[in-house]
């Protein structure tokens, strides 16, 4: 093995050390807001010199975007297994707020930066991204929706515009409050919400 390679190898980032900087990083965002956050604030956040944070990112910007899109694959992931399953609209429903609640318990700060960011975020270049996973969320949500309505699963006066905003600001505003190991799992407040939601929307039986 040439020196340089050991160089390289002795010096190359530590895999963990990167995923805690970028866990740091996400909390103070969420907490202070994408503009009002300096690399200095990151830094001091994690314990070291800014300059030090720069050996492993290059910028701010690069670390939001590393954070949300580390978040939306992991939650595409899911989505798109639910979605693939062949489930009925209840079930596709009950599935999709589940999914959404392990998201929130594995990516919290995450959630609550796309929540309070993206809308601004989607005129930089870099999170154009944003806007178009924003448009497959819509488009899973509404045709989940839509098919139960046409299938008799739902109320057929539902106004289903109005239903998707209801259940998507119900469940991903979760995110200001839900602490990772509360007294809830992720699946017992999903099952709670549901409870909620679809006894309000399910035709009885």
């Amino acid at each position: 093995m040439s020196a340089t390679k050991k160089k390289n190898q002795v010096n190359a980032p530590a895999p963990e050390r990167r995923r805690e900087l970028l866990d740091t990083a996400a909390e103070v965002f969420a907490a202070q807001g994408y503009n009002a956050t300096t690399v200095r604030k990151i830094a001091d956040a994690a314990g070291m010199l800014a300059g030090s944070l720069y050996y492993h990112f290059d910028s701010k910007e690069s670390m939001l975007d590393e954070i949300l899109s580390t978040f939306l694959d992991e939650l595409w992931e899911g989505y798109d297994a639910v979605l693939a399953a062949g489930l009925g609209p209840r079930e596709t429903i009950e599935a999709l707020v589940t999914e959404s609640f392990r998201e929130i318990d594995r990516h919290r700060a995450a959630v609550a930066i796309y929540q309070k960011e993206s809308r601004h975020l989607t005129d930089l270049p870099r999170f154009h991204y944003l806007a178009d996973s924003q448009r497959r969320f819509e488009k899973a949500w509404l045709g989940t929706l839509e098919r139960g309505v046409a299938d008799g699963v739902f109320r057929a006066d539902l106004d289903i515009r109005l239903t998707y905003r209801f259940v998507r600001d119900t469940v991903w505003v979760a995110a200001s409050w839900y602490r990772p190991g509360g007294r809830h799992s992720p699946e017992e407040i999903a099952r709670q919400y549901l409870s909620m939601v679809l006894d309000g929307i399910a035709v009885g039986g």
